[in-house]
């Protein structure tokens, strides 16, 4: 499993753990065309891959990404007039649609468009190191086809603060913000990735990825009497399908489901 460009890794292993790496370390992993056409192709066939069980998006070199290459492919940060070409948002929705859990391994500079990146994962892990910031009214220009993402990651209040300063948080202030899950010394953060991965794929695959849908469909939502009943038809097909089937018998019969690694080991402790 290879992504077409030299600037995007796509590697997955024998559990079914794709790793899309975000590969121009001598530009900070500053997104180009090529980096978005690879990141879309990736993602499009993690997606659509029954055997891909996970997605694991990190940066090679010092830092996860520090946004558009402003200066070196401005095309890819606005698009081209016609509409053609692989833009951030479009990246950013299709991995914010992705049916597998998505995990971003964020160290060093986290900003703009890499930051909206990390954000539509389900998991992010933060090495102590990383510093996340939305520079771009500082560079002149709005930010809005982002402000979902960062929305939905900052709440109002903070991303207000965030895009009027254009300052940079640190890990820890990440953490308190919600936007990183767990933080990790760079000593650590690789063996807490091994941890995370180990308890996502005790997950049903099309229960998560059903999960993961209505999730994004309820958002906003008030809850209706209608909407009750349309989730609970949904619960009941998936309570009488094989992994509801499955799960039942291997809760009964003390094992792990058919779908969970059978030989996993326990946590390390740190």
């Amino acid at each position: 499993m290879t992504a077409p460009t030299s600037a995007v890794r796509l590697d997955c292993d024998s559990r079914g753990v794709a790793t899309l790496t975000l590969d121009r370390p001598d530009k900070g992993n500053a997104y180009d065309g090529r980096m978005l056409e690879g990141l879309a192709d990736g993602i499009a066939r993690v997606s659509a891959d029954a055997g891909v069980r996970a997605l694991v998006l990190r940066g090679s070199g010092r830092h996860f990404g520090v946004g558009g290459d402003v200066l070196g492919d401005p095309q890819a940060i606005v698009g081209r007039e016609d509409g053609g070409g692989v833009v951030m948002p479009t990246v950013c929705l299709a991995l914010d649609a992705c049916p597998k859990p998505t995990i971003a391994l964020v160290h060093g500079a986290c900003m703009g468009g890499a930051f909206a990146l990390a954000a539509c994962c389900d998991v992010l892990l933060a090495a102590d190191d990383a510093s996340f910031a939305v520079p771009e009214l500082r560079l002149g220009f709005p930010v809005a086809p982002y402000l979902p993402f960062f929305e939905r990651a900052l709440g109002a209040r903070a991303l207000r603060r965030l895009l009027i300063t254009g300052e940079r948080i640190g890990a820890e202030e990440a953490l308190r913000l919600g936007v990183a899950h767990r933080i990790c010394s760079a000593a650590a953060i690789e063996q807490q990735l091994e941890n995370v991965i180990g308890e996502v794929l005790l997950s049903a695959p099309a229960a998560t990825a059903v999960a993961k849908q209505d999730l994004r469909e309820l958002s906003g939502r008030a809850p209706t009497a209608e909407l009750m009943d349309t989730l609970r038809e949904k619960f009941r097909r998936g309570f009488e399908a094989s992994e509801g089937v499955e799960g039942r018998a291997s809760f009964r019969d003390r094992r792990p489901p058919a779908w969970a690694p059978q030989d996993r080991k326990p946590k390390a402790t740190s």
